[in-house]
């Protein structure tokens, strides 16, 4: 028993939606990861523990930058460079020398013995190396005060050379003090100060200038960036590597630039590019999850992952040496703006150009230049219309002018550090040209097949289904014009408030022309066509409960009538849920007059549902409503029409019809707006025509001067008459004139 409920829970984890999630999940990852680390087999071919094992000829002229040799070139730049030294506080050093003079003079004055006071004199001052220590200590104390004074001062001014000389550290160490005191005393000083001074400069003299850490640093960086690269290169035919040669830094960015692959495949450089495949992927989904959730569905993400494989699949065939601004990013972007929309778009092509530019080792040049083109196709698509097929070829044509522009500006930036072959230029220029405009046309020719493989209707399938020669939109015409007529109108009303709130203009456009294409099975049961057959109302001769039952139905007959022809899964949201839960109210209160309030519920009454779930089949709930109420009064003005919207929409809320929708509170007020002018535009009112013109010019006293026109007059007249238009049925509750 416990082995069977054990058996059962891992059936149940097994088969759970989770679980086959993160099944795709892994196996997408290792099938991109294999993709790419499939080139690594070439080099691993050719290359074994780092030696070669065949010659490897160069198909074209290689410039290399030998960077180890220019690394080593810059050190010794950088070592080169002066340490730079500012300016330290020198009052510091000034009020020294005054308190140093202040304290002889104090010495001078005590009245004391010689001893005592030669005693102090050594304890001022640092003699042990002085050989003058006894003409010092006696100039000092016995001098006349005049002359000493006169030391003084001098010792002063020379201590102001000197600061502004400057002290270093290594002047310090090295013992050039006296030296520098020396040279840098005043004029005219005698032999006997030169001793006396030098002795009280040396005892408060300190360095003055340290050095400043940072500018020394940005020294070193300037001197090491005015390095020029050191540059190797391989003439065409010229052999990059030697069977048996080691595969140095210079010669594995040699292979690089040749086209090949250099990274060795082992289980390391493949763990990093999984880990990598797997975050870039990550990051897809969970963008998916948290900021596009219509688009979080196993369709969506099935159609990204098929491009991914194309475009790396397409990275890992193309020839050694062949450019990679040939891969077909620009198709990434175009197929993911209109599959998904332009902001997917244009995070899978960054992502994509991410793991291409580290799985095949692309310079950096490769990213800016997809990864610009990238945003400018996601700007111009999202605006692009899609009614005219062409506008699709103009962006591929933008886009390749586009990476033209950034290829020139980039290549430019180069020829001012290093030399740019112009051929390489001029080529590259043509393939990212070409790349766009070929990419816009592929993506227009395969749009189609992808919509039938993924099931993703497109804003060009929508236009396609907007085609009012669609086999299901000519039957509704024939079969049911009162509806047909109905959806008309209602589309017009969906399209412009979409557009007001930022919803799908298109979608909702389409989707009101099939919303009640379930009214095809029992046409004459819906008031709209009967007077166009001129027919009595059939729910006269059934119960309300009966009548009920065959008006409700029209949902899912239309969900019927879709998958007979094949129209994509969301019509079917716009079919379902245009009445949401609501109540079929005129059954109900007749149900209500005929067998009593306490035998008949409301929930026997309402719609199967569900509730509009997106904001345009919202809008079209409101406006299907809004639409036949409208229609059934004819001649409403302004303000009546105004009424029965407001009335509308607070019965929809009340009922909690649109609980489910993303719509809010503004939305709903523009909505309404939106509805009262299209409807006002509807309900204009029209110019009275004159059963008889002639008698009414009569009546007025118009006279006809002559006989000739008076003629011409009779016959235009007639003409006009003939042309006046049909009475119409005034009890059709779909005429709009």
């Amino acid at each position: 028993m416990v082995k069977t409920e054990y058996l059962e829970r891992v059936k149940e984890a097994l088969t759970s939606s989770k679980f086959i999630k993160t099944c795709y999940l892994v196996l997408f990852t290792f099938a991109i990861t294999a993709i790419i680390s499939s080139q690594n087999f070439f080099f691993q071919s050719i290359i074994e523990n780092g030696i070669s094992k065949k010659d490897i000829i160069a198909q074209k002229t290689l410039t290399v930058e030998d960077v180890k040799r220019t690394e080593l070139h810059k050190r010794e730049v950088a070592q080169k460079v002066e340490p730079i030294l500012v300016p330290a506080e020198d009052d510091f050093i000034k009020s020294n020398l005054e308190t140093l003079q202040n304290s002889i003079l104090q010495i001078r004055k005590k009245e004391s013995a010689q001893a005592d006071k030669k005693n102090d004199l050594n304890v001022l001052f640092d003699f042990s190396d002085n050989v003058n220590k006894d003409f010092i200590i006696n100039y000092f104390l016995n001098v006349d005060e005049s002359s000493l004074r006169e030391a003084f001062d001098k010792a002063s001014l020379s201590l102001v050379n000197i600061l502004q000389a400057g002290i270093t550290e290594s002047d310090y160490e090295k013992g050039k003090i006296k030296t520098l005191i020396q040279s840098h005393l005043v004029s005219n000083v005698s032999k006997r100060q030169v001793a006396v001074i030098t002795a009280m400069l040396e005892q408060i003299i300190v360095p003055n200038l340290v050095v400043d850490d940072a500018a020394t640093e940005i020294a070193k960086m300037n001197a090491q960036d005015s390095v020029k690269p050191y540059k190797v290169t391989f003439q065409k035919g010229d052999k990059i590597v030697f069977e048996g040669e080691p595969v140095t830094r210079l010669k594995r960015d040699a292979l690089r630039e040749a086209g090949y692959n250099v990274y060795e495949l082992n289980w390391q450089g493949i763990l990093s590019i999984y880990i990598l495949v797997l975050l870039t992927t990550i990051i897809f989904l969970f963008y998916l999850k948290y900021f596009e959730k219509q688009f979080n569905e196993t369709k969506y993400m099935a159609f990204a992952g098929m491009l991914s494989i194309v475009a790396c699949s397409t990275a890992v065939v193309l020839p050694i040496g062949f450019s990679p601004y040939i891969l077909p990013i620009p198709a990434v972007i175009i197929l993911g703006a209109i599959f998904l929309n332009p902001r997917i778009a244009f995070l899978l092509s960054t992502l994509i150009i991410t793991v291409l530019t580290i799985g095949m080792q692309y310079n950096a040049q490769f990213v800016v230049v997809f990864v610009i083109l990238s945003l400018i196709g996601m700007l111009m698509i999202s605006r692009i219309h899609y009614t005219r097929r062409f506008d699709m070829i103009k962006v591929g044509f933008n886009l390749g002018a586009a990476g033209i522009l950034v290829m020139l500006s980039l290549y430019f930036i180069d020829k001012c550090l290093i030399d740019v072959n112009n051929y390489l230029i001029l080529r590259d220029c043509i393939f990212i040209f070409a790349n766009g405009l070929t990419c816009s046309i592929i993506a227009l020719g395969v749009s189609p097949l992808l919509e039938g493989a993924f099931h993703i209707i497109t804003p060009y399938g929508l236009a396609e289904l907007g085609d009012h020669n669609q086999p299901l939109l000519k039957r509704l015409q024939i079969e049911a014009p009162g509806t047909y007529h109905h959806s008309l109108m209602v589309s017009s009303l969906c399209e412009a408030a979409a557009e007001a709130i930022g919803a799908d203009p298109i979608l909702a456009r389409v989707g009101a022309f099939y919303h009640d294409i379930g009214k095809l099975k029992r046409p004459l049961f819906f008031v709209e066509n009967q007077s166009y057959f001129s027919i009595e109302n059939p729910h006269n001769s059934l119960t309300p409960r009966l009548s009920k039952m065959v008006i409700t139905a029209h949902p899912k007959d239309g969900v019927e009538l879709a998958k007979e022809y094949r129209l994509p899964n969301i019509i079917n949201d716009f079919i379902l849920q245009h009445h949401g839960e609501g109540i079929a109210k005129y059954f109900y209160n007749q149900a209500l007059q005929e067998e009593g309030a306490e035998n008949v519920k409301e929930e026997q009454f309402r719609y199967t549902g569900p509730k509009p779930n997106r904001k345009e089949t919202a809008i079209l709930m409101l406006a299907d409503a809004v639409e036949s109420a409208v229609r059934s009064m004819k001649g409403a003005t302004s303000e009546e029409i105004e009424q029965i919207i407001d009335k509308i929409i607070v019965e929809r809320l009340n009922d909690g019809q649109l609980e489910d929708s993303p719509l809010t509170l503004k939305d709903i007020k523009i909505i309404a707006s939106t509805f009262s002018r299209i409807l006002r535009g509807m309900q204009h009112n029209r110019i009275k025509y004159q059963e008889n013109i002639a008698e009414e010019f009569k009546k007025n006293k118009i006279e006809i001067p002559s006989k000739a026109l008076d003629e011409d007059f009779e016959k235009k007249v007639k003409e006009l008459e003939s042309l006046k238009p049909k009475v119409l049925d005034p009890k059709s509750e779909d005429d709009d004139a």
